[in-house]
């Protein structure tokens, strides 16, 4: 039976093919949809290619200008940050509109703590502050240079298979999902993105005004509890947090157009508050 999911975002592959970049000697995957208007950067978690972002970037296309990252097999988060603003350097891109999910969010809020003047608005989705908690558990406490790849790869296996057998209308994203995992991202690139958590630096206190930062986060995030949401948005003090009730660690696949209707209000795509999200400090849907 065909997974109507990865069949439109195969459809989307074919159509805007990553292309691979070497920034600082890294080599990274960029999607680049060139249209007019103001510049969104999407950055992946852990189990996403940068077209993980498909079916938003299908519907900002004519209106925005958007980049979606894939991570190179190489370097952290320090290092991923410089790569990124010689990628806005190269492509002749002064300020973006900064989208990270889950890794990404981390990733994005150390952007936005060393190169603030590169930002013009942080959103930070389904994400951390503090790695710490995270470093306690499987996979991050095994040596992730040397374990083997069946094993990491069995692990997000096992979660995602208990996540749709717990929602079995979600079956298809969580086979999408477990394809990616299961070579669709390279083992070097994803050995490489969980280092990116285990060895994360601390982050620097974000630099961009709060009236630019916007929060996403999920009330059924298997993967970032409450706790954690709560001290993102406490250190972050977000202008608007964005909580999807349900759509757990991946609600740009589980509810797409919820989450398309955030970024056309963060790129100033439509008018503020004229949306089902409508125009409180917390919105939720």
């Amino acid at each position: 039976m065909t997974n109507a999911l990865i069949a439109s975002r195969d459809r989307f592959s074919a159509e805007h093919p990553e292309e691979r970049v070497e920034l600082n000697g890294r080599e990274w995957g960029v999607v680049e949809l060139a249209g007019s208007g103001p510049v969104l950067l999407l950055i992946p978690g852990t189990l996403g290619r940068g077209d993980i972002f498909w079916q938003q970037m299908e519907a900002l296309k004519d209106r925005a200008r958007v980049l979606a990252v894939t991570y190179p097999k190489s370097g952290g988060v320090a290092e991923w940050t410089g790569d990124i603003i010689a990628l806005l350097d190269a492509r002749g891109i002064d300020k973006a509109t900064v989208l990270g999910s889950s890794l990404g969010g981390y990733f994005a809020q150390y952007i936005g703590a060393t190169h603030p003047q590169r930002m013009a608005r942080l959103i930070a989705a389904n994400t951390l502050y503090d790695t710490t908690p995270a470093r306690q558990n499987p996979p991050y406490t095994s040596d992730l240079d040397v374990a083997p790849i069946k094993e990491l790869r069995a692990g997000f296996g096992r979660g995602l298979s208990a996540w749709a057998d717990s929602h079995p209308d979600q079956r298809d994203v969580v086979e999408l999902l477990l394809a990616e995992v299961g070579g669709r991202i390279p083992e070097p690139e994803l050995r490489n993105r969980l280092k990116g958590i285990k060895n994360a630096p601390p982050l620097p206190k974000v630099q961009v005004s709060s009236e630019q930062i916007v929060t996403i986060e999920g009330a059924d995030d298997p993967l970032i509890p409450l706790f954690m949401r709560d001290e993102v948005r406490a250190v972050l003090e977000p202008a608007v947090a964005y909580r999807f009730e349900s759509g757990g660690h991946f609600p740009y696949i589980v509810r797409p157009k919820l989450y398309t209707v955030i970024l056309e209000e963060q790129l100033g795509l439509v008018p503020a508050g004229s949306t089902p999200w409508g125009n409180a400090g917390v919105r939720a849907l």
